[in-house]
C-alpha cells in the first residue's frame, strides 16, 4: 500500500491540497420565512420549481417548510418556492 508521500510522486494522482471543492450556498430569504411563519396553520398554494402544492403549513424552518396535504406531509425547500398564495 503506498503511503501519502509515495502517492504524491505518482503521476495523475490528485494532491490533497489541489482538489477543487465546491460549496453551494443558498442564502436565507428572511422575508419569505417570515411570510410563511405568519401563514402557519393556514392553507396555502405553493408554486415551486417542480410544480404546485396546496395544503396546510404545519412547520417553518429557515431552509424549509412542511406542508400537509391529504394526510401526507411534504418538506419543501424554501429556495425552491416561486410564489405563495394563501387560500381564503
Amino acid at each position: 500500500m503506498p503511503t501519502m508521500t509515495s502517492m504524491s510522486n505518482m503521476p495523475n494522482m490528485p494532491h490533497k491540497h489541489h482538489m477543487p471543492q465546491s460549496i453551494i450556498v443558498h442564502p436565507v430569504d428572511q422575508c419569505v420565512v417570515e411570510c410563511l411563519m405568519s401563514l402557519k396553520g393556514k392553507v396555502v398554494i405553493l408554486e415551486t420549481t417542480r410544480g404546485r402544492l396546496d395544503g396546510c403549513i404545519i412547520d417553518v424552518k429557515q431552509d424549509h417548510v412542511v406542508l400537509e396535504e391529504r394526510h401526507m406531509k411534504f418538506i419543501v425547500r424554501i429556495c425552491e418556492i416561486v410564489w405563495i398564495m394563501p387560500e381564503y
